[in-house]
Formats: structure tokens, sequence, C-alpha cells
């Protein structure tokens, strides 16, 4: 079975017999629901944790980069949903979108687990915790810019 360009990130897709395995479905490296054996170990993608609003742009930052070299991003801006792919490829975005979902509680500090411990969707949890973290403070806005503005 081969499926041809009528959706958009499946025209690299052909299914090799019945199995629902990345290799039955001969997945190419460039499709998004690609996983390359590294990408299911324990190696964390990044190497510090989120600990809160201090370092939630640089973790942000850290993240986005990450995804987009392992082509996962799509899983956090919801360009890569489940509905964009056949039934038959269902299973596998479920396994693609957990293991999304561990990179992100891996690099989560422990305090912040519960929040999204039981979370189901990437995309879900990616937009809680940049609702949550992205945040400017005004104050601590003024303390920089007061700083700056004394150094002479």
């Amino acid at each position: 079975m081969s499926i041809n360009g009528d959706q958009e990130g499946v025209t690299n897709v052909v299914a090799y017999g019945g199995g629902s395995s990345q290799a039955s479905l001969g997945i190419d490296y460039s499709h998004p629901l690609f996983l390359h054996p590294s990408d299911v170990s324990s190696i964390q993608i990044i190497t510090f944790q989120l600990t809160g609003i201090k370092n939630y742009s640089i973790w942000f930052r850290s993240m986005r980069l990450s995804l987009l070299g392992r082509n996962k991003l799509g899983f956090f801006d919801g360009s890569c949903k489940t509905e964009d792919f056949p039934k038959s490829m269902g299973n596998h975005w479920e396994r693609v979108n957990a293991i999304v979902l561990y990179w992100i509680m891996s690099s989560v500090s422990k305090g912040l687990l519960g929040g999204i411990m039981y979370a189901t969707n990437a995309k879900i949890v990616w937009e809680e915790l940049r609702e949550r973290f992205n945040k400017i403070d005004g104050s601590r806005t003024f303390n920089v810019l007061t700083e700056i503005a004394t150094l002479t």
C-alpha cells in the first residue's frame, strides 16, 4: 500500500505487509513519525531541567532546537496531529507522542512533574508550560533596565 500526496507529511510512507512497526510501515528518516534508535533510549535531549520562570526561556530554546533537529517539532506546534495520518498509523503516532512526552518529563524538575505527569498529548503539555512560565516580570525588567542605565 502506498500513500500518495493526499495528506501533507505522509508522501514518503509505504506500508509493507500487515504490521504496524516502523520497519513494516517503511517510514523514511525525514518523516515526523520516524524514530531513530537513539530516540527511544534513556538519553536526555537537553542537559538541564526546567525549574521555573527563571530558566524557561533558555529551556524553551534548547528544547525547540533539539526537537527541530529530531524532526519532532510538529508534536508541539500542532502541525503533526494524529488525524493527519491514516488510521493504520494511529498507534505509531501515539508511540512517538509518548516518547516526546517522555522527553518533556525528563527535562522538567521533579517539582513541576505533578502538573504534567498524566497528560496524554505533547502539544497540550508544551502549551501549558509556555502559559505557566513564559512570563515577563515587570519588576525584574525594571531592575535590569536600571542596571543598564547606571553602567558607565
